[in-house]
């Protein structure tokens, strides 16, 4: 792994974990699900208008269509919705927590449900990752926590890990920023009967709200797609997955900076042994020894 490559996966991993802050700042001050609604129409009219100018086509394959369908209906609405009317009450650094244990129920899941085999490795890092959640889980508890935002964002996660599983490979052949693009366009669609019946329209219009709109719906929401597949194409899926293990680190430290959201001792014990987990699950997938460059 060059060092390009190095530094585009830390501003891959970064832009990720500081979605979670900027969202918390977001439903503050507007509608959960219209804000996340609008947010994926721009995302979504601007990655489609990318994709062209890169001349790819809205021809996808039938396997392209179902993951366009089921990742924005399950990533963009569920999950993404979810958290956001989550973080109404719950803090940014929680649910960056636990929005990153998503490659371990992904091991998990298709060890269980699909047969796949764990090397010793994963099985250490899977273990290590739960436990890693349950010590952040009972720090938390001991200082209070809304359970109905922890349940949704389980529920997101979880609606994230079944999508994942799904729709694994199925974006292969081209088309990639157009199928995210398209994807958006279905997160919105899906958010917007609800957002306009459930939700009161009010926004507390506010520098910090439309600066945080403006960065979550250009850099965690078209900007990380854009670094993801240049990391991809440059260093294949599995090696720029074990990024994901900074995750859990960067999402509490972007909270405790920007919103000043208070760390306990054994919420950076919790994140340790988190990121140790992730990091074992992605490096025992790797095939071999991983090249030196």
């Amino acid at each position: 792994m060059d060092v390009r490559a190095i530094i585009m996966g830390l501003a891959f991993a970064a832009m990720w974990s500081s979605a979670f802050t900027s969202a918390r700042i977001i439903v503050a001050e507007a509608p959960p699900m219209s804000a996340l609604a609008l947010r994926f129409l721009v995302s979504g009219v601007l990655a489609v208008i990318i994709a062209l100018a890169l001349r790819q086509s809205f021809r996808l394959t039938r396997s392209q269509w179902r993951a366009t369908i089921v990742f924005g209906i399950c990533q963009n609405a569920l999950y993404l919705g979810l958290y956001f009317i989550a973080m109404q009450t719950i803090e940014a650094s929680l649910a960056a927590i636990i929005a990153s244990t998503m490659p371990l129920l992904v091991a998990l899941a298709g060890r269980l449900f699909l047969g796949e085999a764990v090397k010793p490795l994963g099985v250490a890092g899977l273990i290590a990752g739960f436990i890693g959640v349950a010590i952040i889980m009972g720090a938390r508890m001991d200082g209070g926590i809304d359970p109905f935002g922890l349940m949704l964002c389980i529920i997101g996660v979880l609606a994230l890990t079944v999508a994942t599983l799904v729709v694994r490979g199925a974006v292969s052949g081209g088309n990639f920023l157009m199928i995210v693009g398209l994807q958006m366009l279905v997160g919105s669609a899906v958010l917007w009967p609800s957002a306009l019946t459930l939700e009161s329209q009010q926004v507390s219009l506010s520098v910090p709200l439309v600066a945080a709109f403006l960065y979550t719906t250009l850099v965690p929401g078209l900007a990380t797609t854009l670094v993801w597949v240049w990391l991809v194409s440059r260093i294949g899926t599995v090696r720029a997955a074990t990024f994901h293990f900074l995750n859990p680190f960067l999402g509490v430290a972007i909270a405790a900076v920007m919103l000043g959201e208070a760390l306990q001792s054994r919420d950076l014990i919790g994140v340790a042994v988190i990121m140790f987990g992730i990091l074992a699950v992605q490096l025992s997938k790797i095939p071999g020894k991983a090249p030196a460059s």
